[in-house]
């Protein structure tokens, strides 16, 4: 096996950057293969925390990392990283950028801004950094890519019929003033000047990793639940963090991926607006979002929290057919007894153990919980499962259960030393 794609198996923010961290120990190459600077990673290593948002946190680990085709890039946000990276004495000449990635202009993030503030109480909870209208102009076939940058006068001639149209929406509609062409082409021009020792066909450089039988590992943004088919649309983002993303944002066919591992934390997060049957308005909430240190990387909002949710899980095996689970965040359930796993809902008076496609259902859904016993033994300095508290290892196997996949990975605080892992991830499960 050569090949591992990880996704987020609840609604993001499940602690892919650690898991990823860890991962990449055992990768030659770590390809990011959707979103954008709306997706925050933070990486603990060596006493040091990186915050991440383009970038894979492979780059910790010197290893090769890719921004693949299906990431929309804010080349301004995208430098700047790579700044922080270097001043952190990290090897960035390893990045490479997808010459076929979408370019995220200032025109998208005040599309995203107004497009939210007309929403009103429907708004969708965006980050507002552009992210959507990036790739609604990928999919109206208007949309400008990295290759495009590095051509002044092919950005100069898409740019203008781009501001055309994009111009006449903000002044006639929102009634705000639009852009200068000049102004923008000056800036994304010098952009393209820094960006072009980074931009490459990446497609071809990960096939012939492959092909060489280097250790790939695909990293998704966001996560199942906000998957732009097979999330709670249309509370969602705007691209594919599900595993066929990984084909699609990347240019790797689906027969050359191996392994799927979803990531997700012991309870249940999410940022943003949207229904989310297992969350808790009330002290416990409050208890787990202050132990787990539930704010967002990228927009510092606070999340909201609720009980594990097994019928997301099952969804998210469903439609990426994982084969296993990186368990993160178990340490925050410590103290905390009972515990509550919801194994299947309530809606309209049905037994539902499918996650419900209608969200009028969704939010009618009714948790229906198993309840655990907990642990109060601290299990920071835990290495191994064995090892682990009994009410701990029977709320890791009730998880196995309901879900019908192991737990291949779990994290028992924030840093890298703090996770073990249960299986090979490019070989077979390690014997415990």
């Amino acid at each position: 096996m050569s090949t591992l794609v990880l996704v987020g198996s609840q609604w993001g923010d499940e602690g892919k950057g650690k898991v990823t961290d860890v991962l990449a120990e055992h990768a030659d190459v770590v390809v990011r293969y959707q979103g954008g600077a709306n997706a925050g990673h933070t990486v603990v290593a060596g006493g040091r925390t990186y915050k991440l948002h383009l970038v894979p946190s492979g780059i910790v680990h010197g290893k090769t990392c890719v921004i693949g085709n299906g990431v929309v890039l804010d080349p301004e946000h995208f430098l700047h990283e790579v700044e922080y990276l270097r001043g952190c004495g990290l090897d960035v000449d390893r990045i490479h950028v997808s010459d076929a990635a979408h370019v995220i202009f200032p025109y998208h993030k005040t599309l995203d801004e107004l497009e939210e503030e007309r929403r009103g109480e429907g708004r969708i909870g965006t980050t507002r950094r552009g992210i959507g209208p990036a790739y609604m102009d990928k999919v109206a076939r208007a949309g400008i890519r990295v290759g495009d940058l590095l051509r002044p006068e092919t950005l100069r001639r898409k740019l203008e019929a781009n501001l055309e149209q994009v111009n006449h929406l903000i002044e006639k509609v929102y009634g705000r003033p639009g852009f200068e062409l000049d102004a923008l082409l000056e800036q994304y021009v010098e952009f393209g000047r820094r960006l072009r020792p980074f931009v490459t066909d990446t497609a071809v450089l990960i096939n012939r990793a492959i092909d060489r039988g280097e250790h790939v590992l695909f990293e998704g943004a966001q996560g199942t639940m906000l998957d732009l088919d097979h999330g709670t649309y249309p509370y969602v983002t705007s691209s594919y963090p599900t595993a066929g993303g990984a084909c699609l944002g990347s240019g790797v066919g689906p027969t050359r991926i191996d392994r799927v591992v979803g990531v997700a934390k012991a309870y249940t997060s999410r940022v943003g607006d949207g229904p989310f049957p297992t969350e808790l308005r009330d002290a416990t909430g409050d208890w787990i979002r202050e132990k787990g240190h539930e704010y967002g990387t990228t927009t510092g909002r606070p999340r909201r929290c609720g009980w594990l949710d097994t019928v997301i899980l099952r969804h998210s095996v469903l439609v990426s057919g994982l084969s296993g689970l990186a368990l993160n965040h178990l340490d925050t359930l410590t103290g905390l007894r009972p515990l509550k796993i919801a194994v299947a809902y309530e809606v309209d008076g049905e037994h539902r153990e499918t996650l419900p496609r209608q969200l009028d259902e969704l939010a009618a859904a009714r948790p229906i919980y198993e309840e655990l016993p907990g642990w109060d033994e601290p299990i920071g300095d835990v290495r191994a499962f064995d090892d682990l508290p009994a009410g701990a290892r029977q709320y890791v196997q009730r998880i196995e259960a309901w879900t019908g996949v192991p737990v291949v990975m779990i994290s028992v605080g924030p840093s890298r030393e703090q996770t073990f892992l249960r299986f090979e991830p490019f070989g077979g499960r390690r014997a415990e």
